[in-house]
């Protein structure tokens, strides 16, 4: 692995984490209210689930 991959997936997740806000402020607005409200188990529960769907993926594409 290079560097140069690692930064090109980090502008990645900085285009498609921008997207939302970009497209639609007001939803954006919304589900960051929403977030304030769940719980710190629910957050570590959806982060886990992210990041496993995310390390799935990356191994059927790579």
């Amino acid at each position: 692995m290079d560097w140069q991959d690692l930064f090109v997936a980090l502008a990645l997740v900085l285009v498609i984490e921008g997207l939302i806000p970009f497209a639609s402020p007001d939803r954006y607005r919304r589900l960051a209210s929403a977030l304030a409200e769940i719980t710190d188990n629910q957050l570590r529960v959806g982060g886990a689930a992210s990041m496993v769907g995310g390390l799935i993926l990356l191994y059927l594409v790579h």
